[in-house]
């Protein structure tokens, strides 16, 4: 994130424009919407900024810039058509400690303008770190639709009973309850409607009959998927942003991890071979606790919370301890990496059947039904399999796969770190030896993988963080 978002409060504060063409007058007019105090610097004016300056929206200096017109100000923005004026502003308003920002010149500003959509008192501004200003309108304009006038007044409804609301609740995350059934049901309904007297009556009888009492929590296991954030369900983002606390492991991208509501407690228990942050057992109790302590739990889970994700082991002390969940699948490894190679898992010149095997069981042992795995007409896909290829590789050869067999190893799929390596049960190991694929690495057995080349519609962007999937450390 290279800038920090941040609303100012400008109201009656001493604002400064230098300039007075058509970028000044865009300026001029989102300053005045703030209710700042503005003061124009410029030799002439726009025709539509002298309707304006007629107006008293501005005090208008009608001269060229001096170094005195910085002094006092609490904003300042250089507008003119001179970038050495522009930069003079800038810099003079650095020295006194003053947020500029200089139009169209983003290495001179302190802050830049963001696209805004303005629902007061909800307001979105939209940025591309001045990337691209058409592109940050274009994401307005989307956003414009999703965003109704409406919610300018339901943010005027939560005004009025903000006081009332934080008095009913001592506690924060009650009062985080509260809003969210009241932001999420009828009363938001009555204001949408248009039916505000409605929503004042219902809303008075939500804090009326409203329980401060936490009692008990629930617990949502949610698949983030193999590690694209845009491969995230619908579901799965609405319980990410409405969770207490969240409890996470390696295999959860960072960006999808961003997603998670800002406030919510984060408890890392990734897992590594033979280096565990948290046992299973350990993690199992955490969860039931937490809940019993009357919070909304997120349990966030590489791929699939049901394939190879041990979800059924974490709700079954769920159950046996009488705590509510629900479960969200996720688009397992297996389906992401292979659509993200362009390895189809079933073919029907190659394959009619796919097998998911996970390569490292309980016990530490490969101890796998290896002639059922070895039959013709199948992919089979082996979750961490990577330490174990040796003995996968050994083992189906000796079961009758053929040395020539083709095989694919997708290390970090469906991310901008996506590697895909490809050979045969004879040739892979050298492959191996020479790039040193790293887990989280999937391992695809069949003879789908010969179309990998011809099918291959994924490029892997460049400078980008999108879906990065090394490991996220604790606390980090």
């Amino acid at each position: 994130m290279e800038y920090l978002p941040i609303f100012l409060d400008v109201k009656d504060q001493p604002c400064l424009v230098v300039g007075g063409g058509e970028i000044a007058l865009r300026k001029v007019a989102s300053l005045h919407r703030a209710g700042a105090a503005i003061t124009l610097v410029s030799p002439d004016l726009a025709d539509a900024l002298e309707q304006q300056r007629a107006q008293g929206v501005f005090v208008h200096e009608r001269r060229a810039f001096r170094e005195q017109d910085i002094q006092g100000r609490r904003l300042v923005i250089a507008a003119t058509d001179q970038r050495e004026v522009n930069r003079q502003v800038a810099d003079l308003a650095k020295t006194h400690g003053i947020p500029v920002n200089v139009v169209d010149q983003p290495e001179d500003c302190s802050f830049i303008m963001p696209s805004v959509i303005d629902r007061s008192p909800v307001i979105v501004a939209v940025s591309t770190g001045a990337a691209s200003p058409v592109l940050a309108r274009l994401i307005r304009t989307r956003l414009e639709s999703l965003v109704p006038a409406a919610y300018g007044r339901l943010g005027e409804l939560c005004a009025r009973y903000r006081e009332r609301v934080k008095q009913r609740f001592s506690d924060q995350r009650d009062r985080r309850r509260f809003w969210d059934r009241v932001l999420q049901g009828g009363v938001a309904e009555r204001v949408f409607s248009g039916h505000l007297a409605e929503a004042d009556a219902a809303m008075e009888r939500e804090l009326a009959h409203a329980n401060p009492s936490p009692g008990m929590g629930e617990v949502y296991l949610v698949g983030a998927g193999p590690g694209d954030p845009d491969l995230v369900t619908f579901r799965a983002l609405r319980l990410m942003q409405q969770a207490d606390v969240v409890v996470y492991d390696r295999l959860v991208a960072q960006p999808i991890l961003d997603m998670v509501r800002r406030d919510a407690r984060r408890v890392y228990v990734g897992k590594e071979r033979d280096n565990h942050a948290m046992r299973q057992e350990e993690i199992n109790r955490l969860l039931a606790r937490l809940a019993k302590e009357g919070h909304r739990v997120l349990r966030l889970k590489g791929g699939d919370p049901f394939i190879f994700g041990r979800g059924g082991e974490e709700i079954d002390t769920l159950a046996a301890e009488g705590v509510p969940f629900q479960v969200v699948p996720g688009i397992t490894a297996a389906s992401g990496c292979a659509t993200y190679t362009g390895i189809p898992l079933t073919h029907r010149d190659y394959a009619q059947s796919v097998t998911f095997v996970t390569g490292h069981l309980k016990d530490g042992t490969m101890n796998l039904n290896w002639e059922q795995l070895a039959q013709p007409s199948q992919t089979v896909v082996f979750y961490m399999g990577l330490v174990g290829l040796p003995i996968i590789i050994e083992k189906l050869i000796e079961h009758g796969v053929s040395p020539d067999m083709p095989i694919a190893l997708v290390q970090q799929g469906t991310t901008h770190k996506q590697r895909v390596f490809t050979g045969t049960l004879r040739t892979i190991l050298e492959i191996v030896e020479q790039d040193r694929p790293k887990p989280p690495t999937l391992v695809i057995v069949c003879r789908v993988v010969e179309l990998q080349e011809k099918l291959s519609w994924f490029t892997v962007p460049e400078h980008s963080d999108r879906g990065a999937t090394t490991p996220v450390l604790p606390g980090s």
